[in-house]
């Protein structure tokens, strides 16, 4: 404990002054005095060295004259009976004090109670403050979500529409690509690879070149349109890619805001993010967001007006050209089909005189072997004949008699020559048979390729293209 008034350094070391006391009041000192040993402590201060200076003031006034005298020195007391004697303060500096004191601690104390029902009244209006914005955001943001809802469904109605829009325009251009397509033409180009005697100028031909130049009356304007509908089909593909991006958009923008919407102040996923109320990176307002949207829908709306103006076009140049095309495709199909089996009969004759052909070779091969055997079978009489006739020439002097057996011989030799001369001209005869019915044969298979190959293309080819042609249309 610091006593004031003094330093730690000061000693008390008064003259000697005599004073009018002979002698202070005896103090009685405990036994326990002359074993009292202090210990001293660095730095702090003792009671031994204060030196009280309203004691020494007093003590100067009330010195005796008599200077000789010895120096008055405070007796040996203890530390705690030395605060009690020399006294720094007086009873009325005690007194305001403790009055200041009293006046210090009800203000304090009122203050505080004053500061303590403030802070209990700002607490509950922060409360209630921040409740009430809490709860006016979600309100918000539930409205929103309704907004987002609600443009959600619009979009997603027209998309649909604007698709099913697409698919029936698609339809339309396929119809108009396929009777823009020059069937007709190239049946023509098919029938330009028959062969021979089949590259005819018929009736099939001159039904086709009819049909070829119909087409190609309403080819151009049918190509435009179908050209425009093109156009159309992009618009209406930039409209659809508008809806679907507005639309991921809206499905984006709803996610985050249920989350938004489901936070509490319980939540896990909430932490602080200081700086981002002043971050400001919108790019619309509740009026452009609308609009926005508004616009898309719109844009759409007017893509289908368009494409089904568009559509009904189509349908009134099919209706128009529909009657002519089909008569002149039924009188096409009617001159496919009779010269179809006009040329099925041809093949049919043909192939039974090929069969015949073939009877009539394989018969001309069997008489052709039976004259060679013949003629072969014909040397050995014949060799006989002319073996006997010249062995008879060595008959000696007037055995040389043109007897009866030496005329049969000579015309029995003259008989089978004969014999053989004729065989072997039939033999020629049969052979060039043979090879004319070969080189028939050859004819008439040929003519059959030629005939397959007229009904391939006639029936198979340029038919199929006109059954295709007609189903599209």
């Amino acid at each position: 404990m610091e006593f004031l008034g003094t330093t730690q350094t000061a000693s008390y070391c008064g003259p000697k002054k005599c004073c009018g006391l002979t002698s202070l009041p005896a103090v009685q000192v405990p036994v326990t005095q002359e074993c009292y040993q202090p210990y001293y402590l660095p730095g702090y201060r003792y009671l031994n060295s204060w030196r009280p200076s309203l004691f020494y003031k007093i003590a100067n006034v009330q010195t005796c004259p008599d200077e000789s005298t010895s120096t008055l020195r405070p007796p040996t007391i203890l530390p705690a009976l030395r605060s009690a004697l020399f006294s720094r303060y007086s009873p009325h500096d005690w007194d305001q004090s403790n009055q200041l004191q009293v006046r210090g601690a009800e203000a304090s104390r009122l203050w505080a109670s004053r500061l303590t029902d403030d802070s209990m009244r700002l607490l509950q209006d922060k409360d209630q403050l921040t409740h009430q914005m809490q709860e006016g955001t979600s309100r918000n943001l539930g409205q929103r979500l309704s907004d987002i809802g609600f443009w959600k469904s619009e979009l997603s109605y027209e998309l649909d529409r604007l698709l099913t829009e697409n698919q029936n325009l698609e339809t339309v251009k396929r119809r108009l690509e396929c009777a823009a397509n020059e069937v007709a033409l190239e049946c023509l180009y098919h029938r330009e690879k028959r062969i021979g005697i089949d590259l005819v100028h018929d009736n099939v031909e001159k039904n086709l070149i009819r049909e070829v130049d119909l087409l190609k009356c309403c080819q151009e304007q049918m190509r435009k349109l179908a050209q425009i509908i093109d156009i159309q089909m992009r618009d209406n593909r930039d409209a659809q890619h508008a809806l679907e991006r507005d639309l991921e958009d809206k499905s984006s923008a709803q996610c985050i805001d249920e989350k938004c919407f489901n936070l509490r102040n319980t939540s896990d996923c909430i932490s602080f993010f200081h700086g981002m109320e002043k971050i400001d990176g919108t790019i619309s307002v509740p009026e452009t967001w609308a609009k926005f949207s508004n616009d898309n829908i719109k844009h759409s709306q007017n893509m289908r007006a368009n494409s089904i103006r568009l559509r009904e076009e189509a349908e009134h140049l099919f209706e128009t050209l529909s009657d002519q095309m089909w008569r002149q495709f039924t009188d096409t199909n009617l001159a496919f089909n009779a010269r179809i089996s006009e040329v099925t009969d041809v093949k049919n004759k043909l192939q039974t005189q090929l069969a015949k052909t073939l009877q009539e070779i394989f018969q001309a091969e069997n008489t052709i072997m039976l004259l060679e055997r013949s003629i072969i079978a014909k040397e050995g009489p014949l060799k006989v004949a002319q073996t006997r006739l010249e062995c008879r020439t060595r008959r000696p002097n007037m055995e040389l008699c043109r007897d009866i057996p030496q005329f049969k011989l000579v015309n029995e030799v003259f008989t089978i020559d004969d014999t053989l001369q004729t065989l072997k001209l039939r033999l020629r005869e049969t052979q060039d048979t043979l090879q004319l019915l070969v080189m028939t044969k050859c004819r008439l298979e040929h003519e059959l390729a030629i005939k397959a190959n007229t009904l391939c293309i006639d029936k198979e080819k340029c038919m199929g293209m006109q059954a295709g042609s007609h189903c599209v249309a």
